[in-house]
């Protein structure tokens, strides 16, 4: 969790303390921490684990997210074109790489559109985006099967935010080709897709 200021997360643990009426001595025995401990945390002098951070959210009445500082965005989506756009900022993530499955009559019967992750592709974060997806579709038939109380949901969904917010990504426009490179390149695609559908 290198990315992290550890010393406002301490900061924000202080504030959610006083606000709670906890002493640090009190927080400590809550935690099951050492007073010690408890003052690194709150100086930012030592790392606070995801784990301690989802026990001081539920402690201190807050969230992870709100402990760690995380952001999540706050503009509500407002119509179809902000979820295009948000698909849109998928493909600048490096990294990642997924394909766009789409089935429709007459080759099939329904009309089906998705976005295919390859867990065991080389891209570096497809595993974990796989991992989370197959997660949230267990939480999500929970939720729809009421065997889960929307509020366990909602704690589950910021929980893991605050569990990949610890995984910085960058993000990177394609190179711009000559219009020469760009038909050498398409060129070497189509041979390589051809040679591929020989074997």
């Amino acid at each position: 969790m290198d990315n992290f200021d550890y010393s406002a997360i301490g900061q924000r643990i202080k504030a959610l303390r006083k606000k709670k009426k906890l002493n640090q001595q009190e927080l400590a025995d809550l935690l099951g921490k050492s007073l010690r401990t408890v003052q690194k945390y709150e100086t930012g002098e030592i790392e606070v684990s995801i784990a301690i951070i989802n026990q001081l959210a539920d402690l201190l009445d807050s969230t992870p997210t709100f402990i760690l500082g995380y952001e999540t965005n706050t503009e509500p989506i407002r119509n179809l074109a902000d979820v295009m756009s948000f698909l849109f900022q998928l493909e600048k993530v490096s990294g990642m790489k997924f394909d766009i499955d789409v089935k429709k009559p007459p080759r099939s019967r329904d009309w089906t559109c998705s976005l295919t992750f390859n867990g065991k592709a080389s891209a570096d974060f497809n595993a974990d985006v796989c991992l989370f997806l197959e997660d949230w579709q267990n939480q999500r038939e929970d939720v729809q099967s009421y065997g889960m109380s929307q509020t366990d949901y909602r704690r589950w969904q910021d929980q893991t935010l605050a569990y990949y917010a610890a995984t910085p990504v960058e993000c990177a426009e394609p190179a711009a080709l000559s219009e020469d490179e760009r038909l050498e390149k398409r060129k070497a695609y189509l041979n390589a897709a051809l040679n591929e559908n020989q074997v």
